[in-house]
């Protein structure tokens, strides 16, 4: 996916993850009783916020995290054909990391 803009400050803009199909209990949920995603992948990130100082501060998160966020997060629009999210970094709740990842190299 190509996006032409550019968040502007210590803004994101996020691709939403669809959980898709998700089984609980046996039980199939369909589209129109699914919630929101409140999880997705950053795609392109301000150069952040300036300082008293004049200096910026650098933001946490990268182009290609997997962020988690609240419910209410952001403003949708549409880019690049596609609707993405654009919020604050603050809105960001947390990135998200694959426990696997950290215990790879154990137990060998």
């Amino acid at each position: 996916m190509t996006i032409n803009i550019q968040p502007l400050h210590d803004r994101v803009i996020l691709k939403c993850i669809d959980e898709g199909e998700q089984v609980r209990g046996g039980i199939i949920i369909p589209d129109s009783a699914k919630e929101k995603s409140q999880e997705g992948e950053v795609i392109a990130v301000g150069l952040g916020k300036y300082k008293e100082d004049g200096s910026r501060q650098a933001l946490d998160v990268k182009a290609g995290d997997r962020v988690l966020f609240g419910k209410y997060s952001g403003s949708e629009i549409k880019a690049g054909g596609e609707d993405v999210l654009i919020m604050r970094e603050d809105e960001i709740l947390g990135i998200i990391t694959h426990a696997g990842a950290a215990t790879s190299g154990k137990g060998k």
